[in-house]
C-alpha cells in the first residue's frame, strides 16, 4: 500500500505524553499514517472536516466537552468515519454512552499497539473490535439481565474475548471462520447498544422521568 493510500487516523487525546506516544507507534506502523491529532474535542470538530480520517481514536475523559458528547458531533460531520473509543475508563455506562452514540469499537489505552492497529483494520474491514476488558464488562452486564438478548453462540464468543483470546484462536476453537467471529462480535455490540437503550428507558419510566 503507498504511503498516499494509506489508513488516516486522527487522534483525540487530552495527554500530550499519551498522543504523542501513540501518533509514533502507529507513523511507525506501515499503513497507517496519523494526519492529525487534538488536545480536545472542539478543536478536533472544528478541523477534523479538512483532515478527511477513516479512523478516529477518541479519549472519553476531555477537558471540555466529553467525548461521549463528541461522537454525534463528529458523525453528523464525517458520518463515515469510524470511531474507536480510546480510555483507561472502561466502566458499563461509558460503554454504553459511547456505543449507544455510534462508536464502532471500544478499546482500553492497555491495549497492545499491536491490538489497537488490529482493531484499526478490524474496523475498516466492516468489524467491531473488542478489547478483553470491554468483554468482560458486557458480559457482567448481560449477567444483571436474565432475558439476555445473546445467543449461545454469542455468548461463548464473548466469553472467549474476554479470556484474552484472538479472533482467530476463537475461529479455531469453534470451527468457524474468521468472519463469522467477527460477524458475531458486531451482533453483540449491537444488542448491546438496544439493551442499553432498553434499560435507560425503563430506569427513567421508573423515576418518572418520561
Amino acid at each position: 500500500m503507498e504511503k498516499e493510500n494509506c489508513i488516516r487516523l486522527v487522534i483525540i487525546e487530552d495527554d500530550e505524553t499519551i498522543r504523542n506516544g501513540f501518533s509514533y507507534l502507529i507513523n511507525a506502523s506501515q499503513n497507517f499514517k496519523v494526519v492529525n491529532s487534538y488536545s480536545n474535542a472542539e478543536k478536533a470538530i472544528s478541523h477534523v472536516v479538512n483532515d478527511d480520517p477513516h479512523v478516529i481514536l477518541l479519549d472519553i475523559e476531555l477537558p471540555g466537552m466529553k467525548g461521549t458528547e463528541a461522537i454525534s458531533k463528529i458523525k453528523h460531520l464525517l458520518p463515515k468515519t469510524h470511531i474507536l473509543m480510546l480510555t483507561v475508563y472502561d466502566n458499563e455506562d461509558n460503554v454504553f454512552k459511547a456505543l449507544s452514540k455510534g462508536a464502532s469499537g471500544y478499546l482500553t489505552k492497555s491495549d497492545t499497539t499491536e491490538k489497537i492497529l488490529e482493531a484499526i483494520q478490524e474496523v475498516m474491514d466492516g468489524g467491531a473490535p473488542m478489547s478483553m476488558n470491554i468483554a468482560k464488562i458486557v458480559i457482567k452486564s448481560f449477567d444483571k439481565n436474565q432475558n439476555s438478548p445473546l445467543t449461545k453462540r454469542e455468548t461463548e464468543i464473548l466469553e472467549q474475548v474476554a479470556n484474552g483470546k484472538s479472533r482467530s484462536k476463537i475461529a479455531k476453537q469453534m470451527f468457524i471462520d474468521l468472519e463469522t467471529v467477527k460477524s458475531h462480535i458486531k451482533n453483540i455490540y449491537a444488542k448491546l447498544n438496544v439493551h442499553s437503550r432498553e434499560d435507560a428507558i425503563k430506569e427513567a419510566k421508573n423515576n418518572k422521568y418520561i
